[in-house]
C-alpha cells in the first residue's frame, strides 16, 4: 500500500498538474459566455434564458475562479410565457447568447429573445453593483455580437450561416436612422465545408492590431462543434475565413489576453445532463491568426491558477436565515420562469423559505415559484428539510432535478394522508414510481448527481431523521433535451394539485 500511494498521486499529478488549472474551467451550466478583461479584473456573461432574475454577470481575478456579481434583469418581459400562466412557457426560449463589452467608461452587456421579439441593451457605470439600464427595440437580432469601433460608431454583427452587420444609433436605443442592414458574409460556414448541420452563429468579433476577427461556430454533419475565425481589415469585410478547433465539441466563444500578455479563447463544451461547460483554450498569433490550442488540441492543464470550488461562488448552501428586513435570496438562486412574488417569503418564517400556492396546478414544468440552482461535475448532492404542517390536501412538495426529463421526491397530501413519493420522467412521461406513507411533519429530501463520464445519474433518497437515508424509487437517466436547452437545476417546488392557500416551509438547502 506505502508503494501504491505515491504511484497513484504521480499519476493523478501527471494527468491533472499539479498547482494548475484544469479543463473544463466550470463543469456546470455556463453556456454562450461572452467576457472582458478590464485592468486585472475579468468579467463574464453567460445564458440563463428562461430563469429569473436573468442574464447572469460573473467575476474573476484569475480567468479560472469565478463568482456571481449581479443579473442584468431581474424579469425580461410580463407576459403569459415568461410568467407560466395561459398554459405557456418559455423553456429554451427567453433570453440568448449575450454579448459584454466595456467603452470609455460605461460597461454593456446585450442579449436577444424569441419569445419577446427584441433585441436588450443593458449598461451600467460600476459593473461590480450593477443597478443595469434597459433599452430595448424590435427585432430580435440572433446571436448578435456588440462591437465599438474605434471611431466611437456601434454594430451589431447577427445572424446564422448568412451573417450581417447594422449600426446602432448614439445612445444604442435602436438602428442608427438612415442606415439598413448589410450583408458581410453570405456563407460563414463554408471554411468547414458545404455538408453543414448548424449554420455558423454565436458572433463574437475582436480587434487586434488593426485587424478584425470574428469567431463563430458551425457544425459540420457527421462531424463536432468546429471554431471557425474570419478576418478582415474592415469590420464590412471583405472578411476570410479558416477552421481555427475541431476537437472535442469544444467551440463558440472568442478571445482574451491577460494583463502578462497572454491569450486565450474561451470556449465551451456540450457535455450531456449537467448542460454546456466553459473551457479555455491557449492561443499564440502566427502570420496575423490566433491559432488555438496545443497541436489542434484541448489541453487538460493550463499554465494558469488551480481550481477551486464551485462553492460558494456560482453554487451554495443556503439556510434561509436572514438579519431582519434582509428579504432577498442569494445570487445562486433562480426561479423557473417569473416568480409570482406574493407566493413565497424568507421573512414570515425565521430560517425558512416559504413557498405557497396560489392556484391549482396539474403538471410540474407549469408549476410557478420553483426556486433552482445549478448542479455540477463531475458529482453533487443536494439536500433539504421540509416541514408539512400546513400543506393542504393536493399540495405536492419537495426536492427535484428539473429539465424536461426531471425527477422529483417529496411529500403529498392526498385525503388527509401523507405519502412520500419519486416521480421519474424515464419513459417521457411523469409517473410515481414509489409510495411511501408518512406519520410526521418534518421529512429530509436527498438528491445524488453522477455526471462521471456523461452517466448523467440522479439516485432520489429521504430520511425521517436527517441521518438514516432510504432509497426512494429508481435511478433517473437525466439527458440534456432541446426543449429546455438547459443544464439539470437543483428545485425547491410546492404546487397544488386540490386547494390553492396552503404553505411548505424548507428550512434549509444543502449542497456538496
Amino acid at each position: 500500500m506505502k508503494k501504491i500511494l505515491p504511484i497513484c498521486l504521480f499519476l493523478l499529478v501527471g494527468q491533472i498538474g499539479f498547482g494548475q488549472a484544469h479543463n473544463p474551467i466550470i463543469h456546470a451550466d455556463v453556456p454562450d459566455l461572452s467576457m472582458i478583461r478590464v485592468g486585472k479584473n475579468y468579467y463574464m456573461s453567460s445564458t440563463t434564458m428562461h430563469m429569473s432574475p436573468g442574464l447572469p454577470i460573473m467575476k474573476s481575478t484569475d480567468l479560472v475562479n469565478w463568482e456571481l456579481l449581479n443579473y442584468a434583469y431581474d424579469t425580461l418581459a410580463d407576459m403569459p410565457e415568461l410568467n407560466l400562466t395561459d398554459g405557456k412557457n418559455a423553456y429554451g426560449q427567453g433570453s440568448w447568447a449575450s454579448s459584454l463589452r466595456y467603452h470609455k467608461g460605461t460597461f454593456y452587456v446585450t442579449t436577444f429573445a424569441s419569445t419577446t421579439g427584441k433585441t436588450y441593451i443593458f449598461k451600467t457605470k460600476n459593473i461590480e453593483k450593477g443597478n443595469w439600464e434597459m433599452a430595448s427595440f424590435k427585432p430580435s437580432f440572433h446571436d448578435h455580437t456588440l462591437f465599438f469601433d474605434e471611431n466611437d460608431k456601434a454594430y451589431l454583427i447577427y445572424g446564422a450561416g448568412k451573417l450581417k452587420l447594422v449600426e446602432l444609433n448614439d445612445d444604442l436605443t435602436g438602428i442608427r436612422a438612415g442606415t439598413t442592414e448589410k450583408v458581410i458574409i453570405e456563407n460563414a460556414s463554408l471554411p468547414a465545408g458545404n455538408n453543414i448541420m448548424l449554420g455558423a452563429e454565436g458572433s463574437q468579433v475582436f480587434k487586434h492590431e488593426g485587424k478584425y476577427y470574428l469567431f463563430n461556430i458551425c457544425w459540420p454533419r457527421g462531424g463536432m462543434r468546429t471554431v471557425v475565425i474570419h478576418r478582415a481589415d474592415k469590420i464590412t469585410g471583405i472578411w476570410e475565413g479558416k477552421v481555427a478547433l475541431q476537437d472535442l465539441g469544444v467551440a463558440q466563444g472568442g478571445l482574451i489576453d491577460t494583463p502578462d500578455g497572454r491569450w486565450f479563447a474561451y470556449l465551451f463544451r456540450d457535455n450531456g445532463g449537467v448542460g454546456r461547460i466553459p473551457y479555455l483554450v491557449p492561443v499564440e498569433w502566427k502570420d496575423g491568426w490566433p491559432v488555438l490550442g496545443e497541436n489542434g488540441k484541448v489541453p487538460i492543464n493550463l499554465d494558469l491558477p488551480s481550481n477551486k470550488s464551485l462553492i460558494p461562488n456560482l453554487v451554495n448552501s443556503d439556510e434561509f436565515n436572514r438579519k431582519k428586513g434582509d428579504i432577498k435570496l442569494s445570487l445562486i438562486w433562480q426561479w423557473n420562469h417569473n416568480p409570482d412574488n406574493k407566493l413565497w417569503s424568507l421573512s414570515e418564517r425565521k430560517g425558512f423559505l416559504r413557498l405557497k400556492t396560489g392556484r391549482i396546478d396539474t403538471a410540474f414544468t407549469q408549476a410557478r415559484n420553483t426556486l433552482t440552482q445549478r448542479t455540477f461535475g463531475p458529482t453533487c448532492s443536494g439536500f433539504t428539510m421540509l416541514d408539512l404542517s400546513n400543506m393542504k390536501d393536493g399540495d405536492f412538495a419537495g426536492l427535484s432535478v428539473l429539465q424536461k426529463n426531471f425527477g422529483q421526491v417529496g411529500v403529498k397530501i392526498d385525503n388527509g394522508k401523507k405519502t412520500i413519493v419519486m416521480v421519474s420522467t424515464n419513459t417521457g412521461k411523469s409517473i410515481e414510481i414509489q409510495k411511501i406513507p408518512l406519520e410526521q411533519n418534518k421529512i429530509y429530501l436527498k438528491i445524488n448527481c453522477d455526471f462521471t463520464d456523461k452517466k448523467d445519474l440522479a439516485t432520489f433518497f429521504y430520511s425521517l431523521d436527517g441521518k438514516t437515508w432510504t432509497s426512494i424509487g429508481e435511478t433517473l437517466k437525466m439527458p440534456y433535451t432541446l426543449p429546455h436547452f438547459m443544464g439539470y437545476r437543483f428545485g425547491l417546488f410546492n404546487y397544488a394539485t386540490k386547494n390553492a392557500g396552503g404553505f411548505a416551509d424548507f428550512d434549509w438547502f444543502r449542497i456538496k
